[in-house]
């Protein structure tokens, strides 16, 4: 998910100076001084997402590591960062559905 955000923010990029094959849905305005930007909010947001995902899942293997025979009292911080992890990638998954893949266009001009 990591690598599809980083590739619709780059496929979007333009209109001059990027691929600009993409049109991402307009979420926040973008800045006044480059007209025609669209900010690729969306992307930013599943990014720091899976970023966090990135943190969780090596803290639940060095927490995993831990454990001493039969014995881990890590546990809890594993069982808390796993279902961390789903939820933020259930609700960034949805959110990036509702208000990024379903506004999607392709600009067939610059991709000819």
């Amino acid at each position: 998910m990591f690598k599809l955000a980083n590739d619709f923010r780059l496929l979007e990029s333009g209109p001059r100076c990027g691929l600009n094959e993409w049109h991402l849905p307009v979420n926040k305005p973008g800045s006044s001084i480059m007209p025609g930007k669209v900010n690729p909010t969306q992307c930013e947001a599943l990014s720091m997402v899976c970023l966090q995902v990135f943190g969780n899942d090596l803290t639940v293997s060095l927490a995993a590591s831990n454990g001493q025979l039969q014995l881990n009292t890590c546990r809890p911080v594993i069982i808390h960062n796993i279902l961390e992890s789903i939820e933020l990638l259930s609700d960034a998954m949805s959110s990036f559905t509702v208000n990024c893949i379903r506004g999607l266009k392709h600009n067939h001009a610059q991709i000819d």
